[in-house]
Order: structure tokens, then C-alpha cells, then sequence
């Protein structure tokens, strides 16, 4: 599966859903003076307001505000040229479909979408128009990921045979996906989908092999009604505004002590009810906490991976077997976490600092028959691992002053099919999960080819 190399994007831009993750795109395009947001998208005009108070703040005019039905309406009259797509994770297609159709440049957050029928009608459109998107898989950015690509695709261990990824999210950035519409897979696939999407497309990429064949495990074992009480954690409050036992509890996050999640949340859930801020032990969390995933590709090299939601520290740890010899990824992103209310909300607005307590990365090369050698990293906690800003030099090119990336970061811009790929291990699982069979690729009927 070879890398897709991405010509620079200019021009006007809509930014379709004004969550957290949008800041990155509008502070990114307002950077540079190629290309300029000209259009919101978003039906939730407090946190529109937001967003544009922020381009104000960036030296960049207001621009018009539109709502979902008028998407089409918004290219149009917008002459938009690239749309970016940054809305729950369900929603995805409804834009990306169009925009693709009216011969619109597409980004996408990453998952591409969330179900097999949704992720067929875009690779169909795509087939049909001609027309193809970037999925933003920023983690193929990061400069130790960078590395590990490298080091394998210049045959230092020879070929790959297994890999085992284990991947731990901390009680405080872990729990958040249990408090918003995350817990709900009908709105983000689960973790599955949403999160281990990033590293299904790494190992992918990393070994230049495709899945075809997945089985799995899923529960909710920590988070949720049953398993709150069954270990002492549960309270019965259902968010923590406003709740004198969500004071006390140390897995609930405070919204006003935020300035942007106040305003972006809190703020403007007076239009559509939305509550950032759930209990995440109460009744009817839909997503799983704890998941263990078999993969076989194309290759004949297997992957065993593990996903867990309430470890006391995050980071991951990847390990690549091969027919030379062994490379050991570890990364510690946060070496342990106090509660919100003593840490603060750091890490929770979707990337744009480190973890409290961040630690170190090592990636380490053993040869059959030598030592082991340690190999020199470029260790960056904030904005994933410096993989967002090398992404928005890669997509909208260098801002001004700054060195245009020619080397590896140039190279490996994500397309659909990549997104689909990695969306097929995340659905594969999921089905696994519900009926504890071996899943197929094929099953999925996706016109990859």
C-alpha cells in the first residue's frame, strides 16, 4: 500500500462544525495567506459567534454563518474551494458526499466516517466523480512515527511478521470519551473507530500491508452504571454542572474552569442541549473501555492489539517482530494524572497542549546477533506529537518564514482508501465483538479496487 503524496491546498475554505478540533484548521489557514475561511457551517450559532470571534482575534474578517440544510447552498455562494470537516464523527458523509460531487477539495477528520454503508456511498462518490479527499491522519506526522516508517521500510529488520500494539488512555483523557457523544457508537463507531483508528492506519502504513481478516474482544469493564458501582466509583448525578456530588468526584470535568470549553460548551448548550461534561459512570454508555483485536494482512503478518480506557498513565507501546530482528516503540504521554480539578483541563481540548506529567519516547533496534541500538528521536508532546503542524504545512504549505517539509512528512497525506482501511479493522472488531466470530474484509463489500 504506497504512501499518497498531497499537492499544497489554497484558497477558500468552509469549516464544517465548530467543536474543538476546528481551532487547529482556523488558526492553521489563517496563518497562511494562500488560503482563507470564508464559511461556518455549524447549526449552534453560540459556538459559531466563538469561532468567529476568534478569526477576529487572528486578524481575519467574520464570515457568514450556515446551517447543515444549506450546505450546498454555502459552496455555492461561497465559491468554496476546500472543505473541512470536523463535525461528529456520524455526520461525516452528509458533507463529504457533496462536496465531492460540486467538485469541492474535501479534508476530513480522521475517522473518515462510521459505518459500512456510509463509508461505500463516499468511495462510490469518489469512483463516480473522480474527485478524492484527504483523510487527516496527523499521527502519520509525528516525527517518531516518521522514524519507525523509515527504519522499516529500509529493511533494518528485514520482513514483518507480528506486531503487537498496546495503547493506554488515563483516567482523565480516557474518561472523556464517556462524557460527550463519543459514548454512543451510533455517533462515533466507539473506540474502535473513533481512536484506534489512528493506529490502524499507522500499522498499515507502517508495514505497507492491508487487513483481512479481524476477531476481537469488547467490554465495558470500568466505565458505566454496572461497573461503576461494582468497583466504588459510581455517583449518580448525570452531568456535573450544577451538581454538588460531581464536586467531589474525580473522574467529572468542570467546564466553567475552562475559558473555550465554557464558551464552546457550556455556554451554547442552551440551542441544542448538548452536555460535554456526563457522568461517565451512568446508565446507557453504548462504546467499550477494553478491547483486545487480532488482524491479519495481506502480508501474512499478524497484529495483536489492546486498547485500554482507565489506565493510571497513558501512552503506547508497539512492538514490530521481523526476520532480521525487533523494533520497540515506547511512548509515555503522561507519566500519571491527578483529577481535572487538580491537573486542570490540559490535553482535553483535543490535542492542543501535552499531558500533565508528559514522559519521554525511545525507539530501539535489536539485530539478531547484536546489541541493541537506541535510535535518536525527536520527542514533542503538544499537538500530537508535532504531527498537527507538520499536517497543516504538508496540506496548506509552509506559513511564511517557515521551511517547506520535502522530506518524509511530504509524503504521506492519507486518501480514501486509506481511510477505509483503517476503518475496516475498527468496523471488522466491532462485529467481532457482537458475535465472536473471525471477521472478513470481503464481508464488508467495499469497492476498494
Amino acid at each position: 500500500m504506497a504512501s499518497t503524496t498531497h499537492e499544497t491546498m489554497g484558497g477558500r475554505v468552509a469549516i464544517v462544525g465548530t467543536g474543538s478540533r476546528a481551532a487547529m484548521f482556523v488558526r492553521g489557514i489563517v496563518a497562511r495567506p494562500s488560503s482563507s475561511v470564508v464559511a461556518f457551517c455549524e447549526p449552534n450559532s453560540i459556538r459559531a459567534a466563538y469561532y468567529n470571534e476568534l478569526l477576529v482575534s487572528l486578524g481575519a474578517p467574520e464570515v457568514p454563518v450556515y446551517q447543515p440544510e444549506d450546505f450546498k447552498k454555502m459552496l455555492r455562494e461561497e465559491n468554496v474551494e476546500i472543505a473541512v470537516i470536523t463535525c461528529i464523527d456520524a455526520l461525516h458523509d452528509l458533507y463529504i458526499v457533496p462536496a465531492l460531487e460540486a467538485g469541492v477539495q474535501v479534508l476530513t477528520e480522521k475517522p473518515m466516517t462510521t459505518d459500512v454503508e456510509k463509508c461505500r456511498r463516499i468511495l462510490e462518490t469518489v469512483q463516480r466523480t473522480g474527485q478524492h479527499l484527504t483523510v487527516t491522519f496527523n499521527y502519520r506526522y509525528n516525527p517518531v512515527h516518521e522514524l519507525v516508517k523509515r527504519t522499516i521500510s529500509e529493511g533494518r529488520i528485514g520482513e514483518v511478521l507480528s506486531v503487537h500494539f498496546e495503547w493506554l488512555l488515563d483516567t482523565v483523557h480516557g474518561a472523556d470519551y464517556f462524557r460527550r457523544w463519543h459514548r454512543q457508537k451510533s455517533n462515533s463507531g466507539g473506540l474502535m473507530v473513533h481512536k484506534a483508528g489512528h493506529h490502524f492506519d499507522l500499522v498499515n502504513w507502517w508495514i505497507d500491508a492491508e487487513p483481512e481478516t479481524v476477531a476481537g474482544f469488547g467490554k465495558l469493564a470500568f466505565y458505566g452504571e454496572e461497573a461503576g458501582k461494582k468497583h466504588g466509583w459510581a455517583k449518580e448525578y448525570e452531568r456535573a454542572r450544577g451538581s454538588a456530588e460531581a464536586k467531589d468526584d474525580p473522574f467529572a470535568i468542570h467546564l466553567e474552569t475552562d475559558p473555550t470549553l465554557k464558551r464552546i460548551y457550556a455556554d451554547a448548550e442552551s440551542e441544542d442541549g448538548y452536555h460535554r461534561d456526563q457522568n461517565v459512570f451512568a446508565p446507557g454508555i453504548g462504546i467499550e473501555d477494553d478491547m483486545s483485536v487480532m488482524v491479519r494482512y495481506n502480508t501474512g503478518a499478524t497484529l495483536t492489539y489492546h486498547l485500554t480506557a482507565y489506565s493510571p498513565w497513558e501512552g503506547y507501546r508497539v512492538m514490530f517482530n521481523g526476520s532480521l530482528g525487533r523494533l520497540e516503540l515506547e511512548v509515555v504521554e503522561s507519566q500519571y494524572r491527578l483529577p481535572s480539578s487538580e491537573d486542570g483541563m490540559d490535553g482535553l481540548i483535543h490535542g492542543n497542549q501535552a499531558l500533565p506529567h508528559a514522559g519521554g519516547a525511545t525507539v530501539t533496534l535489536h539485530k539478531l546477533w547484536n546489541e541493541p541500538e537506541n535510535l535518536p528521536v525527536k520527542v514533542e508532546h503538544a499537538a500530537h506529537g508535532g504531527g498537527d503542524v507538520r499536517m497543516l504545512s504538508v496540506l496548506f504549505g509552509p506559513t511564511p518564514g517557515q521551511v517547506a517539509e520535502t522530506g518524509d512528512a511530504s509524503k504521506q497525506s492519507a486518501n480514501e482508501r486509506d481511510g477505509a482501511l483503517a476503518l475496516a479493522v475498527g468496523l471488522l472488531a466491532n462485529e467481532s465483538f457482537r458475535t465472536g466470530k473471525f471477521v472478513d474484509l470481503e464481508s464488508l463489500n467495499l469497492p476498494l479496487y
